[in-house]
């Protein structure tokens, strides 16, 4: 059983927390959650063939009989989805569970990198895809933290500059508090924990991020010379952590 201790489980279920999905987490929120767990949305395509991909999920499942979690691959595929036994996972929580998943699903190659097509400018299927999935606005992460805010209450503008005469847009703005909320992706923002600089036209991509950081740190010290509050939130953060420090943050300066 991948060299794990086959008897974890004897004596008891695995508790809900180490498995289920919590209730009542939207889609996007669900989204974010994976690829949070695989590395990135990137690492999470199944090549179909003909060039085409398909973004797979993750499901954990508890077998009574066993008292093991089991980890499968799902993904869509002409209205059918087809599903792909990974392996046994023993995390403390879903979290750990999924990432071991997505580890598993990795080292046994059902996570396919598709080929390059003719005619791509992206140097790899890997960059291909981020920049796909690089939207201006309503990403996963964005769609996700706005509703984890809505559930504390809060009204907020979205997609705007907070001061006008600053060209620069905030992903979630509270006008009354003076707070700004940017949304950023762990590649295209250069994070500390999760960037790996591209291996191909490596000298362009590390200028493009670079100067991003840059322009991040311009903004957030704009934005504060105005009076502004600014939060970035990393697509890795956990969600409700986030939405709490936002909360607490915009009724402290109200």
């Amino acid at each position: 059983m991948d060299g794990r201790d086959k008897g974890k489980w004897n004596d008891r279920l695995p508790p809900d927390r180490a498995w289920r999905c919590p209730t009542g987490l939207s889609r996007a929120a669900r989204a974010v959650e994976q690829d949070r767990a695989a590395g990135g949305h990137h690492h999470r395509l199944v090549d179909l063939g003909d060039g085409r991909t398909s973004s797979a999920s993750v499901e954990l499942k508890v077998y009574a009989k066993t008292r093991r979690i089991r980890a499968y691959i799902r993904w869509s595929d002409h209205g059918k989805y087809p599903t792909k036994y990974i392996g046994e996972v023993d995390g403390r929580t879903r979290r750990q569970n999924l990432a071991q998943a997505w580890d598993l699903a990795k080292s046994r190659q059902l996570i396919q990198t598709p080929a390059e097509p003719s005619g791509s400018w992206a140097s790899t299927p890997a960059v291909r895809s981020v920049m796909r999935a690089n939207r201006a606005r309503d990403t996963r992460l964005e769609l996700a933290l706005r509703s984890a805010i809505r559930a504390h209450g809060l009204r907020y503008r979205i997609d705007m500059r907070p001061v006008p005469d600053i060209r620069r847009r905030a992903d979630v703005v509270f006008l009354g508090s003076k707070v700004a909320v940017f949304c950023d992706g762990c590649y295209w923002h250069g994070c500390p924990e999760h960037y790996r600089p591209a291996r191909k036209n490596s000298d362009f991509w590390s200028a493009k991020i670079e100067g991003n950081r840059a322009r991040d740190k311009e903004t957030d010290r704009l934005l504060e010379n105005a009076g502004w509050h600014v939060i970035r939130i990393w697509e890795h953060d956990d969600l409700e952590a986030a939405a709490s420090q936002i909360v607490s943050t915009v009724r402290a300066r109200r």
